[in-house]
């Protein structure tokens, strides 16, 4: 089975990413087996789509470092603890003569787990809770956050 390559056609943005298409596949696919009474290899529809999201990652990592003339690719988070994943950004890079630098496995955890941990000290710190109305910014910095209980703060200007 081949799941489809998202945001890979002529005329896409050549570094985005969006894997709701690819997810869709998935559902469908999962449709047409059940709708068919047939058994789901869930191995492979996994292993189908890890292949996809390697492929469109590493591809599209390789072509910005092409087009910038990068010759360092470093791949972190938790996607690198994907064995696909670096086995693939391995191969490529040896390719296309771009060095690839992966941290250690124990170093590759989930941005959702440090953004937890940030959290816990904050809230360990006695910082107070953000009201339930803010405004949320995913691409904010993470100096922003303070380990400053807020009282202890000065008063800033709106």
């Amino acid at each position: 089975m081949d799941f489809p390559r998202p945001l890979t056609r002529p005329g896409d943005d050549p570094y985005a990413f969006s894997f709701s298409g690819l997810k869709t596949a998935a559902a469908r696919w999962v449709e047409k087996y059940r709708a068919q009474g047939l058994d789901l290899s869930v191995a492979d529809g996994a292993a189908a789509l890890r292949e996809a999201v390697a492929d469109v990652l590493t591809r599209k990592a390789l072509a910005a470092c092409k087009a910038y003339g990068v010759k360092t690719l470093i791949v972190v988070g938790g996607v690198a603890a994907n064995s696909r994943v670096r086995g693939l950004a391995e191969q490529r890079c040896a390719a296309a003569g771009v060095e690839l630098r992966v941290p250690p496995m124990t170093l590759c955890t989930d941005s959702g787990a440090m953004i937890a941990a940030v959290g816990d000290l904050l809230v360990r710190s006695g910082a107070e809770p953000a009201p339930l109305d803010v405004s949320i910014d995913p691409s904010a910095p993470l100096e922003y956050a303070s380990l400053t209980p807020l009282s202890a703060l000065p008063a800033r200007a709106a």
